[in-house]
């Protein structure tokens, strides 16, 4: 059981973050946010894959514009990713966006940064302080202290901003592409403030590296009762990192969101194609929407005996294969008919 770590509830959009509430996942549109088509297209194929969040690029005033038509039509909440320049802040505000992710110490003169404030709360729009390691301020970098409370320090300072304007809509990351710094980090803010932490590892890379470093990075806090929303960021289509995000939560027992697929590692005692067999199972039921476990196994010894906690399963044979319930053998059909074999009876299941 992981006890997590309480934290203040904001609200973005329909989302609460925070507190108890589940551990939300986000990712990042990587369209042009002025092509309003092709960005809202994108949302809905990250919403199917359950995104609950999603962060756009306002680059510009063109891109602040479409803010307007985005938000009206988006499934999801959306959250507008500014730098520097305090006047599309305003304007997304305006236009309806439900969060920011705005550092208060880069946008300027304090004037600038109270008009920010003063609009975000009177609208109560949530804005993250984003930290990352390899932007961080002059004055740290010539510090003689580790990178990760450099990022705290950093953190702090923002934070410090946006509460003495009397702003506490708050929430936090503290992100580094190294997982062990962004790992101390993390937990060196937890213990400091008291909002909702928005976990990721920064330039994490592609869908097999990436996924390593985020699974070991965030997997870690999450054991530990840190973090209350999560982006798996991977030089990749922002669907897989959806996918990669609730798998992550799953494996802790934090979300329990579509199907939990297990399957074996290969040996000598398998005799059917498992690699390209848990490749299909996972293909096709990776839309279905049932807190489930379904095993593919590679021979009877490490079918329904090992995977007996598994709600459905199959275990491979000599050119045929048994199709498992909670460890029972329910059927046994040749290799080519087993996949037909499963979906027809877990689509018939009350499960």
């Amino acid at each position: 059981m992981i006890n997590r770590r309480k934290s203040k509830v904001l609200e973005i959009g329909n989302v609460k973050i925070g507190g108890d509430n589940p551990i939300s996942v986000q990712s990042m549109c990587n369209t042009d946010t002025r092509d309003i088509k092709a960005t809202l297209e994108q949302i809905q194929k990250m919403t199917d894959r359950g995104c609950e969040l999603v962060r756009l690029a306002v680059l510009n005033k063109d891109a602040a514009d479409a803010i307007k038509d985005l938000v009206k039509k988006s499934p999801v909440p959306l959250i507008a990713d500014i730098h520097f320049d305090y006047k599309l802040a305003i304007q997304c505000i305006n236009n309806g966006i439900h969060a920011l992710r705005l550092n208060p110490g880069n946008i300027g003169k304090r004037e600038n940064v109270e008009k920010v404030v003063s609009l975000a709360k009177q609208q109560r729009i949530p804005i993250r302080i984003g930290v990352n390691a390899g932007s961080l301020e002059k004055d740290l970098l010539d510090k003689d202290i580790p990178l990760s409370e450099k990022m705290v320090q950093s953190a702090l300072g923002h934070i410090k901003i946006l509460e003495n304007l009397d702003f506490d809509l708050i929430k936090v990351s503290l992100k580094s592409s190294d997982v062990l710094t962004t790992i101390e980090a993390y937990r060196s803010i937890a213990t400091k403030i008291p909002y909702p932490l928005h976990l990721g590892v920064t330039e994490a890379g592609t869908l097999r590296s990436g996924l390593i470093k985020s699974s070991v990075g965030l997997g870690t806090l999450l054991a530990e009762g840190i973090g209350d929303t999560i982006r798996v960021s991977l030089t990749e289509n922002p669907e897989e990192e959806v996918t990669a995000g609730f798998e992550i939560l799953k494996s802790l027992g934090l979300r329990e969101k579509g199907v939990n697929f297990i399957s074996c590692p290969t040996c000598g005692r398998t005799q059917i194609n498992l690699i390209e067999l848990a490749k299909k199972v996972e293909e096709k039921f990776k839309n279905l929407d049932k807190p489930i476990t379904i095993a593919t196994m590679g021979c009877a010894v490490n079918g329904p005996g090992e995977a007996r906690h598994a709600d459905f399963g199959i275990a491979g044979g000599v050119k045929e294969g048994i199709i498992f319930q909670k460890g029972k053998i329910i059927a046994k059909v040749p290799e080519d008919q087993l996949l037909e074999k499963l979906e027809e009876i877990i689509t018939k299941s009350s499960i």
